[in-house]
């Protein structure tokens, strides 16, 4: 009395699901530069650690006595899989079978996943690679109707986002529900020339507008991950973007429940970079690369840039001090003097929302000149979005430590920190803050007495002298309006000590925020 027979049926099938959409659509995906999604999982995971579910789920036929035909499997894959040592759950999209569209899945399996992840506490990574919402218009000879659209299941999408990390990528042409997947999550990617990211194709883009449209020209990385910020980052290859995904996971916790990880550090705590001495111009007009001070302070090589392409003037990233995870924010005065635009007020919103949800302490980098100012700002509403930022930054209760390197002006920089809270800071002897720049604000405040004069600009750069005495961080430290002006070596090994104080505080912070991050 054995079952040899049946599992050897069932080895069978598994081996027909292996075998996806068939040799020829396979070559094909191969020849427009994509892995198939077998590929892309075995790539991205430990060797041999993928435990596949749902791999009998498809389309049957049988002969008259009941024996298998054929078998087309759904094209979604599901499964558990170690990513450097950690379980996450991965699912993806099998464009050789019916173009991922999402009739063709055959049972939630995509939904399956996320409630795999939600339940199981475990990070979930999307490879996405069709349209994924109610699939394309043959539905409609398949079933013989139409159907009312909805969102089953997007409840547990919304909670995702709040207890475990979601990181998906665009691996090829995604439109549709499933371009909001993408969107929908802590990290997204695109990878240049090959994947495409829309609301609609091509084809229907040109049914409607009546004319045809190239699908990067419509959709490409180039437009969402640089243009218009629906993605994050840019990757050059499939390979770059399985890195780039295992980079990001590494810094974040399993789920909201768990500290992040703390990794052993060669890079001393102690280490005093003697750039940082010289590195702020003396003359406030000349800029400086960002990058530079953030890498001599945080852990060597540890700095994972997200979103570089969008609100450039803000810089937001992953890093380590002394092995333990951080998020890090800089104004980046190469681009609108480092003044905060609306795409950096949302990259702001998102990437707080991202520290303090998984619970990472956050440096703030200060070279704020306030938000930017004219008629191109205030069209695109900046002062609404930097709004939504400076309460991002006050609704966070994740430790958070600012350097005032150089600039703090206007409302924007009081965002720097929480001044309800302790608001713990530092700042550097080249310092300068207020509601306005001097520069600016002489104009402003004393304008009747410079118009009245013989020489106009004359009399106003006796004023902006007059008042350049009470610039200096000195005077506001002798009213205690700043607590520490410090050598710029010191920061590292301050930030060092810094960081092991907030991850004792942290064990008493897990949990579930009150409200998801906004996408």
């Amino acid at each position: 009395m054995s079952w040899q027979d049946e599992v050897d049926e069932l080895k069978k099938r598994e081996a027909l699901a292996r075998k996806m959409g068939g040799e020829e659509r396979i070559e094909r995906q191969h020849n427009n530069g994509r892995l198939t999604v077998r590929e892309r999982i075995d790539a991205l995971v430990d060797p041999n650690s993928f435990h596949e579910i749902g791999a009998l789920a498809g389309k049957a036929t049988y002969d008259a006595d009941g024996k298998l035909q054929d078998f087309t499997p759904s094209n979604f894959v599901l499964g558990t899989a170690d990513l450097n040592g950690r379980r996450v759950v991965i699912g993806g999209d099998d464009f050789t079978v019916r173009g991922g569209a999402a009739d063709a899945k055959v049972g939630d399996k995509s939904g399956y996943g996320e409630k795999y992840a939600l339940e199981m506490r475990l990070p979930l990574v999307r490879l996405i690679d069709g349209s994924g919402g109610g699939g394309s218009v043959k539905t409609l000879e398949m079933v013989g109707h139409s159907y009312v659209p909805a969102l089953h299941g997007f409840e547990t999408t919304m909670k995702l986002m709040g207890h475990v990390p979601v990181v998906c990528a665009c691996m090829g042409s995604v439109a549709g529900l499933g371009a909001v997947r993408v969107t929908i999550s802590h990290f997204s990617l695109m990878i240049k020339d090959t994947s495409q990211l829309f609301v609609a194709g091509p084809p229907v883009v040109e049914r409607g507008f009546g004319k045809p449209v190239e699908k990067n020209e419509l959709g490409g990385s180039h437009i969402h991950a640089n243009g218009s910020g629906a993605v994050d980052n840019e990757v050059g290859s499939e390979q770059e973007a399985f890195e780039a995904i295992g980079e990001f996971l590494s810094y974040l916790p399993q789920n909201v429940w768990q500290l992040p990880p703390v990794i052993e550090s060669k890079d001393p705590t102690d280490r005093r970079d003697e750039s940082l001495l010289s590195v702020i111009p003396r003359d406030r007009r000349h800029m400086y690369q960002i990058k530079e001070v953030i890498n001599s302070v945080v852990d060597l090589n540890s700095f994972f840039e997200i979103n570089p392409g969008y609100g450039e003037s803000l810089v937001v990233g992953l890093a380590r001090l002394d092995g333990h995870s951080v998020g890090i924010m800089a104004n980046d005065t190469m681009h609108h003097g480092g003044a905060v635009n609306a795409t950096a007020s949302e990259k702001m919103m998102r990437f707080v929302d991202l520290c303090d949800t998984f619970h990472i302490p956050l440096l703030n980098l200060v070279d704020n000149p306030g938000f930017l100012i004219g008629t191109q700002a205030e069209e695109e509403g900046t002062v609404r979005l930097g709004s939504r930022a400076l309460m991002a930054c006050y609704q966070a209760s994740i430790p958070w430590v600012s350097v005032i390197i150089r600039r703090c002006y206007g409302v924007a920089g009081a965002g720097h920190g929480n001044a309800d809270g302790l608001n713990l800071r530092y700042a550097w002897p080249s310092a300068d803050w207020g509601s306005l720049p001097i520069e600016g604000g002489v104009q402003a405040a004393y304008k009747r007495d410079i118009e009245s004069s013989e020489n106009p600009n004359t009399r106003r750069r006796e004023l902006e002298d007059m008042l350049e005495q009470y610039r200096s961080p000195l005077r506001t430290a002798e009213a205690f309006g700043i607590e520490e002006i410090i050598d710029p070596r010191d920061t590292r090994p301050l930030l060092c000590d810094w960081v092991k104080q907030a991850y004792e505080i942290l064990p008493s912070q897990l949990g579930p925020k009150s409200r998801t991050p906004r996408p």
